[in-house]
């Protein structure tokens, strides 16, 4: 059997990343202002929106994902309570995320062991929507490719939750375009820990 991706939705997926990752940023300054049960409705809000979208990422390249055999396409279909699972791990994720990053003060300690809780409920997340691919064939890992994916999921959700806290205050013009741009060099980076 050969595998390939379909570059378009590959493409799409990384957008769709970046969109998400964008959006984080932009929430985190929202529930940083929110007070009371205004504040929970944010996190809440906040945490489907960016995990449904973090999911959707991880989704789209596995529906990206083609696999050959004899000249035909293997059909692929999915175990849906695991599919939901992933999603609730996606939105859990998030909720972490906001709940750290919106903290009135986060040091360099707070954001390690936020992205220590965070990235491997990101791998957590892509695993076990794996998991939930149904087709006539058997996964297989390399452990090392694992351990590296993982290590790059920890490593964008610092690098995420170090600019939503730097970014978060900053309502300007300049503040937004920081934010975009933030954005879309996260998107790849969570699209690398899917693709690796």
């Amino acid at each position: 059997m050969v595998g390939s991706y379909h570059p378009a939705l590959v493409a799409l997926s990384v957008a769709i990343a970046s969109l998400a990752s964008y959006v984080a940023l932009d929430l985190v300054g929202r529930v940083t202002a929110a007070r009371g049960s205004l504040r929970s409705a944010w996190v809440g809000g906040g945490a489907l929106g960016m995990g449904v979208g973090i999911w959707s990422m991880h989704f789209i390249g596995m529906l990206a994902f083609r696999l050959h055999a004899d000249g035909s396409t293997v059909p692929m279909a999915y175990d849906v309570p695991l599919l939901l699972l992933s999603v609730a791990v996606a939105i859990t994720a998030s909720a972490l995320a906001l709940a750290v990053a919106s903290r009135e003060r986060v040091g360099w300690i707070s954001l390690v062991v936020g992205a220590l809780a965070m990235g491997p409920a990101i791998a957590g997340m892509h695993y076990i929507g794996m998991a939930s691919m149904r087709m006539p064939a058997a996964l297989g890992y390399d452990s090392s490719l694992v351990a590296l994916s993982v290590a790059i999921a920890v490593g964008a959700a610092l690098a995420a939750l170090w600019l939503a806290f730097r970014l978060r205050d900053d309502e300007s013009r300049l503040g937004r375009l920081r934010r975009l741009g933030a954005g879309v060099i996260m998107g790849p980076a969570i699209s690398g820990m899917h693709y690796t």
